[in-house]
């Protein structure tokens, strides 16, 4: 029945166009009363809106409006019906042929543009159609001979506002006197006609999106004009009726301030002020956010661009290379002329496209970049397609061998001693290969710059006393230095929640290494603690300090020792020669006991934070503006004060902080520094922070962040370590901060920085807290560090772990450029005895390949390998059968400079080392070198492993997880041809992660992708897998955040869960061995059958962030491919992030996703 009654309605339609036609075709003299008879049907029948049939019935209604009042089809369908035949050209006809009678029919010119007006939307070509035909001067005209005649003014304004919307009609429309007309159309405040003002402002809003409507509107004092007019409806619309017209004034504005002349006339017409205070009002109803968001947008927008504070965007380090690489940005770095201000360009505000792209209209952009999203996936089959390409001689790669002894051990002299342990494989770093066997590791002649290894022959600059352990005075009144403000260690156990250490060791602080320059950078970490920069004489002096009765941690932590910590310290070289160790590495991190869980997000905090920075510019003398540490006043970085201030200090291993600016009281902007030989990478932070009163809330902003989103904005917290609880019994990293988000802000980036790019701006992450106790030392971290002077004294405690059935050798692969060891570990089981039989199977075990840490700032890779290294040291029967399966390789830290400088993503060549694998430099690279080389000389020698895994950590998404290789993924996703030969492949490569997914909590493999792509040709997963023929060649990325399934669900993730990781990866791998060791393969394929042959967890290429929407629009940023040109990291970014994801701050609390 439905079905008729729509045919029947379709024929309405084209019978009552065919009539038009007729009509147009003829004088119109005779039919404009015809015509507009015929209009007005059309448009009642686009109109009718559904009537019961009763309504109809009762009312002895006419059979056609029966019919209508049955038809269940919706309106649009019957306009598609009109669009499809022709209708909207016909009406065109029709209005032109009207126009040229004297006079035109009123009625008509009303009912033409009345459904002109619902047509316009439905039609694609509305615009071009209009302006071929010239409607778009006689609607024009009719606007501006009817200005007082309401009637017909609002359908022509509702069909200009459909005209407007094509970028070509606008500019003629501009051309055509059409911006001035509507500012002559919208009036200050009242209550008539305000339909009419609405739709006045729509179509001027779509106008102004054209930049030369906006400078026309800016050239004809408009901007003034707008301002006035949205502070009178602000003022007198106090009941929010016509909110929609404010927000149509916003919307003029905000597309007027999409070109640099209309930012400068907004803040010369005063509007940051008018539209702060005007959102401050707004604030407390809710209903007017749309309001407030747009006025936020604008504001940020026109906020004048800041100079980042700094004389360069440079490093503060300085470390001169051996030599510099050809091409790229290091050698850019270099070339730059001296005295060139990198900081910011030389026009501030010279590009309009970063504004253009800022506003909620460029859905359209968003959904090119998704469908270009694909483009980086590998489409050439010859390179997705393993090749076993040692790439050098044999004779060059046999050097190798000295680290593979265990492939060709005999154990007929050495083995079995008395303690089980073979002496040949020497244990102790200082034992390892003496400096021949290193000159021989490298054999390009005349290229090698490394030094003997430290642990064998390299002294430090100056003899290094046992820890010449300084003064603590805990108040600066000299009367009162020797009184303990610090919790008495009597009463152990008294406080709150958590495991504490009764054992105690006595020191002094602050802990300072003897023989390198004694100063406490820093302020001894700030107020009361230790000697200042400009000591205060005698008080200082050493020996007279409190001896504080610090927890033992040694007893608690089976591989921490901070004595053993100190002396590797004084081995650590690092380029700023640091002289001083930070707390926490010292005392040791215990895991809390008590659950932390993801941080909810207030709603409004980001606005209520841009506020916060707007007033800056409102009201800069309630700013201070006070630098109160700078790196880049090396002889004193800690600025003296009246104790007004909090105290920083960075000056440690793997520290970051470049300088600290209070803004207000208790607010602190900080600069990070960058990676050195970089001028970008500001992720990674660690610093110290002293001085601070109890009680009181103190807001922190990182100021020079890059990245366009962050897990900060979706329930990650900063890591806080007090000392003060450390010597209470509690030593741990806690999660803390309120008030957390991570926004883009007005610093500009300079296009040196940028890769080229102009316009671009840097990123505040804040945070809020507050301090428990008086007179604390308090550190902050990005995440959980982990040092390479932790590394070596977990690495000399493992020794105490090993037993005689364990085969445990510690090599130094090579020295790195800044003099630091690169330790290598072999790990497996002794063989049961010495004949033929036992020592043929030690021989012959499949080799594991693993290594870590290549970027610094992913310390939870360290984490998690300091679990691996755990559990292959261990007793269980697990580890056991493990240690006899495989013969473990492993590197656990390949970029030990960058970690000692506190670098987030670079070595010291400042390149990403994990680009460098296709052709590693063995002068700027060693440690990739020296590792590809171990892996080449393992494939010449058919012994290529059977598992490579690289840890990483992942700063944007949850869970851990993995990146394989895969043929036959990668062609699905980039929908290239390849015959069924072509993807022959073994589904093994599933298995690893599969089995993860199972038995680890933390593991997700619906996060697991296998796909290659081009810009990861470089990394080690893809070099490993295409040139050493490693069908299970892995990234494995841990979350910096935490999880969102499994059992720690909504947790953040901490160390005890890092480290579970890398034990239940050894776990994994055992059942590997035994699915390998299975004759019939089809076990395995059974096991993967659940992923290939379902979509029950598809692998995709773009690895959205799957966040749960927040009530509160959130921009990160318009800038969605900045990972393009700085990746986030192996995963970097692996997971192109969906550009639907980096919201713009939208107009519309209901039109957004995070």
């Amino acid at each position: 029945y439905t079905t008729h009654i729509h045919k029947a309605c379709k024929c309405l339609v084209l019978m009552l166009l065919g009539q038009l036609e007729k009509i147009n075709g003829e004088a119109m003299v005779r039919d404009a009363e015809t015509a507009r008879q015929v209009t007005a049907k059309i448009l009642h029948l686009i109109q009718t809106q559904e009537k019961s049939g009763k309504e109809v019935m009762s009312k002895g209604s006419s059979g056609m409006e029966v019919i209508l009042a049955s038809l269940e089809v919706g309106r649009g369908r019957r306009v598609g019906v009109f669009v499809s035949k022709g209708g909207t050209g016909i009406l065109f006809q029709i209005l032109l042929s009207n126009s040229k009678e004297l006079p035109p029919s009123e009625e008509l010119m009303l009912q033409l543009h009345s459904l002109l007006a619902k047509v316009g939307s439905k039609d694609r070509k509305f615009g071009v159609k209009a302006r071929l035909s010239g409607a778009l001067n006689v609607t024009v005209n009719l606007v501006k001979q009817n200005l007082q005649n309401a009637k017909l003014l609002l359908p022509c304004l509702q069909v200009l506002r459909v005209y407007s919307t094509n970028s070509v009609n606008a500019i003629s429309l501009g051309k055509n006197g059409v911006v001035e007309l509507m500012f002559k159309i919208i009036a200050p405040y009242s209550k008539k006609n305000t339909s009419l003002l609405k739709v006045a402002l729509d179509a001027l809003g779509a106008l102004l999106k054209s930049k030369t409507n906006a400078r026309r509107a800016v050239d004809g004092g408009h901007v003034p004009v707008l301002l006035a007019l949205y502070l009178d409806w602000h003022r007198n619309d106090t009941r929010h009726r016509h909110m929609l017209i404010r927000k149509g004034l916003l919307v003029s504005l905000r597309n007027i301030t999409n070109i640099k002349l209309g930012r400068k006339a907004f803040l010369e017409a005063d509007g940051m002020r008018i539209l702060y205070n005007s959102s401050t009002e707004c604030l407390p109803v809710r209903t007017l956010d749309p309001l407030v968001n747009t006025s936020s947008l604008i504001m940020r927008k026109c906020f004048p661009k800041n100079r980042l504070p700094l004389p360069t965007i440079k490093s503060a380090f300085q470390y001169q290379l051996p030599h510099v690489p050809a091409a790229g940005p290091v050698a850019q770095l270099y070339s730059q002329p001296p005295g060139v201000d990198d900081v910011v360009d030389e026009s501030d505000d010279n590009d309009e496209t970063e504004a253009d792209t800022e506003n909620d209209t460029e859905n359209e952009e968003d959904e090119k970049d998704h469908h270009t999203s694909n483009d980086d996936i590998e489409t050439d089959l010859n390179k997705l397609h393993p090749k076993k390409n040692p790439g050098r001689p044999f004779e060059e790669l046999r050097v190798y061998e000295r680290f593979f002894s265990e492939l060709s051990e005999d154990f007929q002299v050495i083995l079995f001693l008395k303690n089980g342990i073979p002496t040949a494989q020497a244990l102790s770093p200082k034992r390892v290969p003496m400096s021949s066997s290193q000159e021989d590791v490298n054999p390009t002649k005349g290229q090698n710059p490394q030094l003997p290894p430290s642990t064998s022959t390299s002294t430090p600059p100056a003899p290094l006393t046992p820890l010449q352990l300084d003064t603590i005075h805990l108040s600066k009144d000299q009367n009162t230095k020797d009184e303990a403000h610090i919790p008495s260690t009597d009463g152990h156990g008294v406080r709150q929640e958590g495991c504490e250490v009764s054992a105690t060791r006595q020191i002094q602080s602050p802990l300072l290494l003897g023989g390198i320059a004694t100063r406490r950078v820093g302020g001894g970490g700030g107020s009361n603690w230790g000697s200042d920069c400009g000591s205060e004489g005698p008080e200082d002096e050493a020996g007279e300090g409190a001896v504080l009765e610090v927890p033992d941690t040694a007893l608690l932590l089976p591989l921490h020792d901070p004595d053993v910590y100190v002396e590797m310290v004084k081995g650590t070289h690092s380029v700023p020669q640091y002289a001083e160790v930070a707390y926490p590495d010292y005392f040791g991190h215990i895991t809390p006991t008590f659950r932390e869980p993801h941080q909810e997000r207030v709603y409004g905090v980001q606005r209520s934070k841009i506020f916060q920075d707007i007033e800056r510019l409102i009201h800069p003398n309630d700013i201070l503006d006070k630098v109160v540490y700078d790196l880049d006043i090396p002889s004193c970085p800690v600025i003296e004060d009246d104790g007004e201030s909090l105290k920083f200090n960075s000056q440690f291993e793997s520290g970051n902080l470049r300088k600290a600016i209070q803004v207000r009281k208790y607010e602190y902007d900080l600069v990070l520094n960058s990676d050195i030989n970089s001028n970008h990478y500001h992720q990674w932070f660690y610093f110290e922070v002293s001085g601070m009163r109890v009680g009181t809330t103190y807001r922190f902003n990182i100021i020079n962040c890059e990245k366009s989103n962050s897990q900060f904005n979706y329930g990650m917290q900063v890591l806080m370590y007090s000392v003060q609880e450390a010597i209470s019994g509690r030593p741990r990293w806690v999660r803390t901060g309120t008030d957390i988000c991570y926004y883009k802000n007005h610093f500009a980036r300079s296009s040196i920085a940028a890769g080229g790019q102009k316009g671009k701006s840097y990123y505040t992450l804040t945070f809020s807290t507050s301090f428990r106790h008086k007179d604390d030392v308090c550190y902050f971290a990005y995440h959980y560090p982990y040092t390479y002077s932790t590394l070596k004294m977990h690495l000399s405690k493992l020794e105490a772990l090993r037993t005689p059935q364990i085969y445990l050798r510690q090599d130094v692969l090579c020295e790195t450029l800044g003099g630091n060891s690169c330790p290598l570990l072999t790990i497996t089981a002794m063989p049961e005895s010495n004949s033929n039989d036992h020592i043929c199977q030690f021989r012959n075990r499949p080799l594991i390949f693993l290594s870590a840490r290549v970027h610094p700032g992913e310390t939870n890779a360290s984490w998690v390998m300091k679990g691996t290294l755990e559990f292959l040291m261990g007793t269980s029967p697990l580890a056991s059968s493990l240690r006899e399966a495989y013969i473990f390789k492993i590197v656990p830290m390949l970029n030990p400079d960058g970690v000692v400088n506190g670098n987030h993503r670079c070595s010291l060549s400042g390149e990403d080392l994990n680009r460098q694998w296709q052709n590693p430099n063995p002068e700027l690279h060693p440690t990739i070198y020296h590792t590809k080389s171990l892996l080449q000389y393992l494939a010449h020698i058919q012994r290529a492993p059977l598992v490579f895994c690289d840890y990483h950590g992942h700063s944007r998404k949850k869970n851990v997880f993995m990146y394989g290789c895969s043929v036959k993924e990668t062609v699905w996703q980039s929908n290239i041809s390849a015959t069924s030969s072509d993807l022959q492949e073994d589904l093994g490569y599933r298995a690893l992660p599969k089995i993860l997914s199972q038995i680890a909590p933390a593991f997700s493999m619906a996060s697991c992708s296998f796909v290659v792509e081009r810009s990861k040709e470089s990394t080690a997963r893809v070099v490993v897998w295409r040139e050493i023929g490693v069908q299970r060649s892995y990234t494995m990325e841990s979350t910096l955040c935490g999880c969102d399934q499994g059992k720690y669900k909504g947790l953040q993730i901490g160390t005890r869960e890092l480290e579970e990781m890398g034990a239940q990866f050894c776990v994994a791998l055992l059942r590997l061995k035994r699915l390998t060791g299975l004759r019939n393969h089809q076990h395995l394929l059974d096991l993967e059958s659940d992923i290939i042959g379902s979509h029950s967890c598809p692998t995709t290429y773009v690895m959205d962030e799957d966040e749960p929407s927040f009530l509160e629009a959130i921009d990160y940023s318009a800038e969605s491919n900045d990972e393009d040109a700085e990746p986030e990291n192996e995963h970097g970014s692996e997971a192109h992030e969906n550009p639907d994801h980096l919201d713009h701050l939208s107009d519309s609390e209901t039109n957004h996703r995070d």
